[in-house]
């Protein structure tokens, strides 16, 4: 889609010098890297579902070229699977491979696997070994296609026939390689296709996919309250998979993956022109809105997908000679360095437009902890909050505070090449007992503790 594989992570020949040996961009790598990515889902998404994973492999040369048919363009095959896991080795992330259910049929869809995973003599094993990887690659997750509910779906099917196709395909692909994790698609607009499949597949699967995108088309407010329309859906998924549960008597646990989220307004950057989204700080705080969703939810959700990577709706943007790390980029860079170890429920009461909300939560710890990071979202466009926070007894909490801040003076601030206006910066405050959280900001304050982390058990509350 776009420029996310083709002049985003894979330049070969790169006039810059910013591409290694095998044609992938060094500083696209570098700027992954920073995010400490754990897994990337490929190669779709809508393109998944004409896609011939057989043209990929082999000599560059021999591969043939394609008509494109989910974003009506053209695939030369230059990159595919081997490139793909080879790019994920070099970025320390598990691959995760969605399969087609649209054109493709089963024994393709084994033949994949077959060249992905098996050791064994057999014909699909040879041929990666014939293109000079000898050892399996040992792919762990695999998707059951790609939103085969939408109409703009090359094989759209109903629940009841997804639901039946899947299942058989999913036993076949176990009998291949039992210790894989299979995804099942789900819904964003969730009800009758989710009681469905999860009725059927729940035996067979050990995660169920939601995707949503979520917009302001220039209303700040709708723009960081939409992903709670994502909390609501996560929420119900978790009761279909208790239900599913329940009604299977299955003893196993089934979790949300949520494949595809971000902010996007199709309009504003159409699919077919390679939805190039330029974000602002107003988009950086939907995406923390997006991320603390994931936090609060994390017994349910165990992966989630931003679509994409590299400019296609991304938070970085390539040129021929370098890139520029998007407003969304910052947020995702806090979490993914900072927001780390147990999740904490958190209550947050009040109205979100009117006034200052009063969050609060209670925290009880098996061990007594180091350091307890705060991740605070003011969405409010124009007014600052004064934050209390206040620990229990025995919680002494060191005299300063870390404050990782993502903010700028104008929410329509944006990044460019050569000039980063909204980007994290990082400051040391006195620990007063009120934080001062600025309009429009996303701040992670971090609080430390200092007595020792070895001990008995200790229960830690705070509230905001």
């Amino acid at each position: 889609m776009g420029r996310c594989i083709y002049g985003g992570i894979y330049d070969p020949g790169n006039a810059h010098g910013l591409s290694n040996a095998r044609g992938y961009r060094t500083d696209v790598l570098q700027a992954l890297k920073d995010l400490n990515v754990p897994v990337v889902r490929y190669p779709g998404g809508n393109f998944v579902s004409s896609y011939r994973w057989h043209d990929g492999v082999g000599p560059k040369n021999q591969r043939p070229r394609r008509p494109e048919l989910a974003w009506l363009t053209e695939e030369s095959n230059q990159f595919s699977t081997d490139e793909f896991i080879e790019w994920c080795r070099l970025l320390g992330a598990e691959p995760y491979i969605c399969l087609n259910m649209g054109t493709g049929t089963l024994n393709v869809a084994l033949g994949w696997l077959e060249y992905c995973s098996s050791s064994a003599n057999t014909h699909y094993a040879n041929m990666r070994r014939a293109n000079g990887h000898n050892e399996p690659y040992g792919v762990k997750y695999w998707a059951l296609g790609n939103e085969m509910w939408g109409p703009w779906q090359v094989g759209q099917m109903t629940a009841e026939d997804y639901a039946k196709k899947a299942f058989q395909w999913a036993k076949a692909l176990r009998l291949l390689d039992p210790t894989i994790k299979l995804v099942s698609n789900g819904l964003r607009r969730l009800g009758h296709w989710d009681r469905v499949t999860l009725k059927t597949l729940a035996p067979v699967v050990d995660f169920h996919s939601i995707h949503l995108y979520t917009v302001s088309k220039g209303a700040h407010d709708v723009n960081v309250m939409g992903p709670a329309a994502a909390e609501k859906g996560i929420g119900i998924d978790k009761a279909l998979i208790e239900l599913a549960q329940i009604e299977g008597d299955l003893d196993k646990d089934i979790a949300v993956c949520f494949n595809e989220w971000n902010v996007w307004d199709a309009v504003r950057a159409p699919g077919e022109k390679g939805a190039e989204e330029h974000y602002d700080l107003s988009d950086a705080l939907a995406v923390a809105a997006w991320l603390n969703v994931f936090v609060r939810k994390a017994d349910v959700v165990k992966i989630a997908c931003i679509a994409q990577s590299v400019n296609v709706i991304s938070p970085i943007i390539t040129s021929p000679s370098g890139l520029f790390k998007q407003t969304t980029y910052y947020a995702l860079h806090l979490f993914a360095t900072l927001m780390q170890g147990t999740a904490l429920a958190v209550h947050v009461d009040g109205d979100a437009y009117t006034g200052p909300t009063e969050p609060a939560f209670v925290a009880r710890l098996a061990a007594r902890p180091r350091r307890v990071r705060v991740a605070l979202l003011n969405r409010h466009a124009a007014r600052a909050a004064g934050v209390a926070v206040h620990f229990g007894p025995g919680a002494a909490v060191a005299a300063r505070v870390a404050v990782h801040e993502l903010w700028s003076a104008e929410l329509m601030d944006r990044n460019g090449f050569g000039a980063e206006k909204v980007a994290t910066r990082v400051r040391t405050e006195a620990c007063t007992g009120v934080h001062k959280a600025k309009a429009h900001s996303f701040q992670g304050v971090w609080f430390m503790f200092p007595f020792a982390a070895a001990g008995g058990l200790t229960v830690c509350s705070a509230r905001i």
